[in-house]
């Protein structure tokens, strides 16, 4: 019995080897193009600034909007029988589904309609602008908050929601109070990876803001960019700059507490 786990423990651990050590080959293979000389160099370059600044605020903006609008989106699914309530669960799941590309291109169509002809001579220009790469970024990432948000509010038990309603709290006020609170490792969770995954997008924020140096390019964008001219240093130096944002941000849901409840 014991050579027997002793095999199944070996076999389920061998793929995880295997992961790992693709992963590792993967970010190794940097070092054989990375030179200290020339990142500190790219990274003095003012369109290599602009790209990193670029990407951290517009992620960090379009993880608030995000967020703000899935906390309570993701509560109405987790605890709240409406008509409909399965379709619009699966409605909210399509930027999931759907290509980031394919999400860029309807956000451009949208702005053809009469309602974006509207906002466009009132002065609401979203696209080619840093407006438009938060709108890109906002809508390949919500629902994957929505989805996180949702997942955690299922795992708090009700029932402590009832009590502080039989205490004299109203509906609200155990949100608040009850809710959110036993509910912030998950959602501390889901703004760190929302924050990720809206600092990685490239697709939707290409079609959307474009890739105009120092203007509208991101951090995914100008590696792009960088390899269609052939311009290794600046793609690994950009690579690696990516790399130890993501290394670090992975850390930081692992350093996530648990919740004590």
């Amino acid at each position: 019995m014991l050579r027997r786990d002793t095999i199944f423990k070996g076999a389920m651990l061998l793929p995880l080897v295997v992961l790992c050590g693709y992963f590792l080959l993967l970010v190794g293979s940097q070092s054989a193009f990375f030179s200290m000389t020339d990142f500190l160099e790219q990274i003095g370059q003012k369109d290599i600034r602009s790209a990193i600044a670029l990407s951290l605020i517009a992620a960090t903006a379009s993880t608030v909007i995000a967020v703000i609008i899935a906390i309570p989106a993701a509560y109405a699914l987790a605890r709240i029988d409406f008509p409909g309530k399965r379709l619009v669960d699966t409605f909210i799941d399509l930027p999931m589904v759907l290509t980031p590309i394919a999400l860029g291109t309807l956000i451009l169509m949208s702005w053809n309609t009469s309602i974006g002809r509207l906002l466009s001579d009132i002065g609401i220009t979203l696209p080619f602008t840093f407006a438009g790469i938060i709108l890109a970024q906002f809508t390949v990432v919500v629902a994957i908050s929505v989805r996180m948000l949702k997942a955690t509010f299922e795992q708090v038990d009700p029932r402590q929601e009832q009590v502080a309603r039989l205490l004299g709290c109203s509906a609200f006020e155990s949100f608040l109070h009850v809710t959110l609170p036993l509910a912030r490792r998950g959602i501390l969770a889901a703004i760190i990876l929302t924050w990720a995954r809206a600092i990685g997008e490239f697709g939707a924020t290409v079609m959307v803001a474009g890739t105009a140096r120092g203007q509208t390019a991101t951090l995914p964008s100008s590696i792009y960019l960088a390899m269609s001219m052939a311009d290794l240093p600046r793609a690994v130096t950009l690579v690696v700059i990516l790399i130890g944002i993501s290394l670090l941000v992975l850390f930081g849901v692992r350093m996530v507490p648990e919740s004590r409840g």
